[in-house]
């Protein structure tokens, strides 16, 4: 028999929705899906490019919600991230506030005014820490994970209850944001406000040893360019840029945005399709509806040997230096297993084309 499902996700600006449809069609069945910002004219598209039968067109049209609803969907029209799924137990109530990506005209004008401060881009894992009466961990998803023992011991040390924003690089947590203090919502005052109490937090406790580091800001236009100088130098991942005036704003702007990188050289999230002989697997991307009974292959990654090799359907960061349309990455350098993107996410429009190439580069 035909089925429906509506489900919808609401997490800051975002007010989304999907629908799935399994409807028969001649001798067969059909997998269609539509989806957008709730109340907007939705993208309509298929799963299944001629009719299947039944059971295969069921189990597409499972997969298809299945990873929706791990994604944060559900089919409650409040949209609230992952009621009724199997990280319901596992939400923490964290969200973090998400960047856009600029361009060089975009840097420029951001070196030169004095409304934003500057600040690393770390090549690490952004979470967020809430310690109140025990010290935990979430994903930019939301969701609880677990934190490393030297890490978990400095949050510990640290003065009061709070919920703290930063980057995670293996042993060590990098700090830009404060949103909480001692029961204090700081979300709506101003980022520079926020991180002078965050200064103050990690300056009352030096137990930290190390391990909690205030990220270094530089507020005027002559520190950011000298900032942006050295980081291009030194081959770090890039930059950010945050308005000072600003509050919180979570989830991330359909464009624009009070908080902006700007990255030295290409990332993009990718799937392991193939793990290959001598430490190299094959990866593939999506088109841009994240359609993924439709890999496109992007060529093979070599892993380092201080890293563990990938399982095929884990989604890896690799570095690059540009792609070719219609073939592989050039340079590709394996940074990490992703455990916060789903390979759905894995689309082809995040990919940088070699100059003179036609494709758009969506960042």
């Amino acid at each position: 028999m035909n089925q429906t499902i509506s489900l919808y996700y609401q997490q800051g600006p975002s007010d989304k929705v999907y629908h799935a449809h399994l409807e028969a069609k001649g001798d067969g069945w059909i997998v269609n899906f539509a989806f957008g910002r709730r109340g907007s004219t939705l993208q309509t598209g298929t799963k299944t490019s001629e009719p299947l039968a039944y059971d295969k067109a069921k189990k597409i049209y499972d997969k298809i919600v299945a990873e929706k609803m791990a994604k944060g969907y559900t089919p409650a029209a409040g949209g609230t991230p992952y009621v009724g799924t199997e990280h319901a137990g596992k939400v923490s109530g964290l969200l973090p506030q998400l960047l856009n990506m600029i361009g060089d005209a975009e840097l420029e004008l951001l070196l030169n005014d004095s409304e934003h401060c500057g600040q690393e881009k770390f090549d690490g894992r952004h979470i967020l820490v809430r310690k109140n009466k025990a010290v935990e961990g979430a994903n930019k998803k939301g969701l609880l994970i677990a934190l490393p023992l030297p890490m978990q011991k400095a949050l510990e040390a640290l003065i009061g209850a709070f919920v703290i924003d930063g980057e995670a690089i293996g042993d060590k947590l990098y700090v830009f944001d404060l949103l909480e203090i001692n029961g204090k919502n700081l979300r709506s005052r101003s980022y520079k406000d926020r991180y002078l109490e965050l200064m103050n937090l990690v300056a009352r406790s030096p137990v930290s040893g190390g391990v909690i580091l205030l990220v270094e800001t530089a507020w005027t236009p002559k520190e950011k360019r000298q900032m942006f100088e050295r980081l291009k130098k030194q081959k770090r991942e890039g930059m950010v840029f945050k308005l000072i005036s600003a509050p919180v704003t979570v989830g991330r702007p359909s464009s624009g945005g009070s908080q902006l990188k700007y990255k030295f050289y290409a990332t993009a999230s990718v799937v392991v399709t193939k793990v290959n002989a001598q430490r190299s697997v094959a990866v593939s991307v999506y088109d841009n509806s994240g359609n993924i009974s439709v890999p496109v292959p992007i060529g093979n990654v070599t892993i380092p040997a201080n890293q563990p090799v990938p399982k095929v359907g884990q989604v890896l960061e690799v570095r690059y230096l540009y792609a070719y349309k219609g073939g592989s990455l050039f340079q590709p350098t394996s940074l990490r297993v992703r455990d916060d993107v789903d390979p759905p996410e894995c689309v082809i429009g995040q990919l940088k084309y070699k100059a003179g190439d036609n494709d758009e580069d969506e960042g």
